[in-house]
């Protein structure tokens, strides 16, 4: 999904988990663990990033060493965080037995209620010298920001996407970096495959990044979701349309993490179109047209759509001349 040294653009609707597994991805490269899907135990790792219980998840690979990982959190409270990453205390109202995150990974957010600049003309421009900052400080390998919204109001156009993309491409490579970077999408047609188009704002952000995937959510199979790749320029697409790999979300070791479980084809997730009879009526229409020879501009004319329409309803039939 995502290579060393890649700006990396992961999308999601809301409450689907971009967050949870962005955390989970980072937990696991801050180890440097080489953990598969085959092998649910034992793992190259210092002891000291073992595990409490000494063994590995198998929910995510890696082949990277361990690395210096910072999150940048501009979504989450602490307490917000906190519920993630520990156990309710059931004699209390606090939260108990936490996670053991590794010394690599760290978390670092704004302070919500700040107003000052420090001599900054506004606050990209502040926000922009803090990552700087942090990265230096902490030696960062990699750059997590959740999400691309924080770091600009607007990246629905390509007048403000194009800025912000030359913006964290110059960080990843003065710095030697790499960024995962989390987005929303906007309001979709779940019945639809997930696709480039889904990203919220400009293709800018899709055209600009070096890998892409997002996750979705499964309409047959409640509290299911789904990765997908959506862009890669190091290798070819392995978790496409008809190779989605498929997964929950859950505690394990007091960490909300993805647990996965296989691989399946998206459009068994995806939500059931309602039938309309009119529709129906119209594609045999164009179908029958077309099987007789007819063009497109002429099929247009005769059940009076576009042109594009017949054009793409013909493709999305797999019609053939």
């Amino acid at each position: 999904f995502w290579f060393q040294g890649e700006l990396c653009i992961l999308f999601a609707d809301t409450n689907v988990g971009k967050s949870i597994l962005a955390v989970q991805i980072g937990d696991m490269i801050s180890r440097g663990r080489v953990s598969s899907p085959h092998v649910s135990k034992g793992v190259s790792a210092a002891s000291e990033d073992a595990l409490p219980d000494g063994r590995a998840t198998d929910t995510l690979t890696t082949d990277s060493p361990p690395l210096k990982v910072v999150y940048f959190d501009f979504e989450l409270t602490d307490k917000q965080f906190e519920s993630r990453v520990a156990m309710r205390d059931p004699l209390g109202d606090g939260y108990v037995a936490h996670y053991r995150f590794s010394h690599n990974f760290s978390r670092a957010e704004i302070d919500p209620e700040t107003n000052e600049l420090h001599g900054f003309k506004n606050f990209e421009e502040f926000l922009n010298h803090s990552l700087d900052k942090v990265i230096v400080e902490q030696n960062a390998d990699v750059l997590i920001i959740d999400n691309l919204t924080y770091l600009r109001d607007e990246t629905e156009n390509a007048r403000n996407a194009l800025p912000l993309m030359k913006y964290l491409k110059e960080i990843k490579s003065r710095h030697g970096i790499s960024i995962l970077a989390l987005a929303h999408t906007p309001k979709r047609d779940s019945a639809k495959p997930l696709g480039r188009n889904d990203l919220q704002g400009s293709k800018m952000l899709i055209n600009f990044c070096d890998s892409s995937f997002a996750i979705g959510e499964s309409h047959k199979d409640p509290g299911v979701r789904y990765l997908k790749q959506i862009k890669a320029r190091n290798s070819a697409l392995i978790y496409h349309s008809e190779n989605v790999l498929l997964g929950t979300v859950e505690k394990r070791d007091n960490l909300l993490q993805f647990a996965f479980q296989g691989t399946g084809s998206e459009r068994e997730h995806l939500k059931a179109e309602k039938h309309d009879p009119a529709k129906a009526e119209l594609m045999e229409q164009i179908k029958e047209y077309f099987e007789a020879g007819k063009s497109i501009r002429e099929i247009a004319e005769l059940v009076d759509i576009s042109h594009s329409t017949v054009a793409r309803q013909i493709k999305n039939m797999g019609l053939k001349p």
